[in-house]
């Protein structure tokens, strides 16, 4: 899948890793990011994680651990 950013995470647990991901996403709205997680927690947290926040998990590959995710669109100034 076509991504504009990458960034391979590790094995940083959920909360680092939201915490992270959330930094990232931030700075680039409506991006899609390719992200490697290792830990085990990941397929559960990253979909949650997507769900809670209005972004966009486009896809999965659990063999390889590896998600796709689209940044929301930054909201616009009044």
């Amino acid at each position: 899948m076509n991504h504009d950013l990458e960034w391979h995470a590790g094995d940083l647990a959920c909360g680092d890793l939201v915490l992270e991901l959330r930094r990232r996403v931030r700075a680039a709205p409506g991006q899609i990011f390719k992200v490697t997680a290792l830990d085990p927690g990941a397929p559960a947290d990253l979909p949650a994680w997507c769900r809670m926040t209005g972004h966009h998990l486009l896809q999965h590959d659990p063999a390889a651990s590896v998600f796709w995710i689209q940044a929301k669109p930054s909201a616009p100034t009044p």
